[in-house]
């Protein structure tokens, strides 16, 4: 379990797929280790259906709990004016 989280810490959110791509975990280890990981609120687990080339992928989308992703690179919104 410290593998995948470790995982999750330096590369954010990915899906158990690539986790279990990335580590050379099984699929199914991977699974229950982060039903484990949210059960004792270390990771967020989201259940998602996505559509590669016209095919069906069921998984899990997982990040370390309490991740904020980086803000986007670009100008930023001005802060606004106040008129007297």
């Amino acid at each position: 379990m410290k593998e995948i989280l470790q995982y999750l810490k330096k590369h954010g959110e990915r899906l158990d797929t690539d986790i279990a791509e990335a580590t050379g975990i099984p699929l199914a280890t991977v699974r229950l280790h982060l039903e484990e990981l949210a059960g004792k609120c270390e990771v967020v687990t989201c259940h998602t259906t996505r559509f590669v080339k016209g095919k069906k992928v069921v998984g899990m989308t997982c990040r370390p709990a309490g991740y904020i992703p980086p803000a986007s690179p670009g100008r930023k919104p001005k802060a606004p004016v106040a008129l007297p």
